[in-house]
């Protein structure tokens, strides 16, 4: 027998070059490189590719690694059949991990068994390529709206606002805030989406596969609808005024309060303060500010009173919301992003990967039991 750790916390399961996640310390890195320097010197697309390559590209290098992505944009006729048959009531994430499924239908390089690393590669950007296209395409056939023209010109903050907001083109404070909030949640470690992803992969199942698996546990309010929560929770309290009482309330009744500390951050989680910057700004061009307002007046009583910090989930609400996002589209978004570090494990645990096969500590009875006869039981 060994050790048993309730929710494999604390259990070490692989190894990952990709991100560091320094909990005690409230630090974050890719590939050896400080969030806050990549936030302030790079795009998303840098983000990818040094997930994917292991180092930053150079101008060339990133010109080229940009053409292919916006080139995979196009989405194959079946799945987008399928988004505007599906449900306008149904969730976004549900849908979400339906044409993502469905993308691999539609695709001769998938594989079986016998894991094809440069296909696997071409594959996992064609998979970051299109997350952005069906979440924006499921939002406009919803509504009973089409798509607008697929563009290759615009970066993928850009793009995605340009479809959703109709082929309006969205301001350049808006493009850096949705860039900003992809590279913060491109990759963070073992969590639980990235865990069940490299599980799915070490069977030698495929990249499609895998992908699904992660956008199906990034679903649980436990992990990517946590910003959601946020929202609804700013809608609840409606002012600024009331927010103290709120709380006072959520306190006395031991509710949880979302977007306040983190499973693995003891201080300050590191992405935080980036998104609530970019929120400031972005609400104060908007001139609608009562959000972040009630947002920092929650933090800073949460402080005070619990010693809970604001984590990334906190701002990003804000964020989302002051960009004309619907809510139910903040969990897919988060998904998104979370395509280039999920493909980027899937292709790392494939390198060298080992099938996962925990021990379980069982509690049932020890001694066997004779089966009775039906009509004795």
């Amino acid at each position: 027998m060994t050790e048993y750790s309730k929710g494999l916390e604390g259990v070490i399961a692989n190894e990952s070059a990709l991100s560091n996640v320094e909990g005690k310390d409230g630090r974050l890195s890719y590939l050896g490189y400080h969030i806050d320097d990549l936030v302030e010197n790079c795009c998303y697309e840098e983000i990818i590719y040094l997930l994917h390559n292991g180092k930053l590209p150079t101008q060339n290098e990133l010109v080229e690694f940009e053409r292919k992505i916006r080139e995979d944009r196009t989405l194959p006729q079946g799945v987008v059949d399928f988004l505007k048959a599906a449900p306008k009531d149904a969730n976004p994430m549900d849908v979400l991990r339906t044409a993502v499924s469905m993308l691999g239908l539609y695709d001769p390089r998938v594989a079986i068994g016998d894991p094809d690393l440069v296909k696997d590669e071409d594959i996992g950007l064609s998979i970051v390529a299109k997350t952005p296209i069906i979440v924006a395409s499921y939002h406009r056939f919803r509504q009973g709206l089409e798509l607008p023209e697929i563009r290759e010109d615009l970066n993928e903050a850009a793009h995605f606002l340009y479809l959703m907001n109709g082929g309006e083109m969205p301001t350049d404070r808006a493009i850096r805030t949705l860039d900003v909030a992809l590279t913060l949640h491109a990759d963070h470690g073992m969590n639980a989406s990235t865990f069940s992803a490299r599980v799915t992969i070490a069977t030698l199942s495929d990249m499609y596969s895998a992908v699904t698996s992660a956008i199906g546990t990034l679903k649980g309010p436990l992990h990517g609808g946590a910003n959601e929560g946020v929202i609804h929770m700013l809608q609840e309290i409606g002012e600024l005024d009331k927010v103290d009482e709120y709380l006072e309330g959520k306190i006395a009744r031991k509710e949880k309060i979302m977007g306040l500390g983190h499973r693995v951050y003891k201080v300050l989680d590191p992405r935080a303060p980036h998104l609530r910057k970019f929120a400031v700004q972005l609400t104060e061009e908007l001139g609608e500010t009562k959000w972040i307002k009630m947002s920092e007046r929650i933090a800073e009583v949460m402080r005070e009173r619990k010693g809970l910090n604001a984590n990334v989930d906190f701002y990003s609400a804000t964020v989302y919301y002051s960009l004309g996002i619907p809510t139910d589209l903040f969990t897919p978004i988060f998904a998104i992003a979370r395509t280039s570090g999920w493909t980027a494990q899937i292709l790392e645990q494939l390198r060298d990967s080992r099938l996962y096969r925990p021990m379980t500590l069982y509690t049932g009875p020890t001694e066997l039991m004779p089966v009775p006869p039906i009509d004795k039981r």
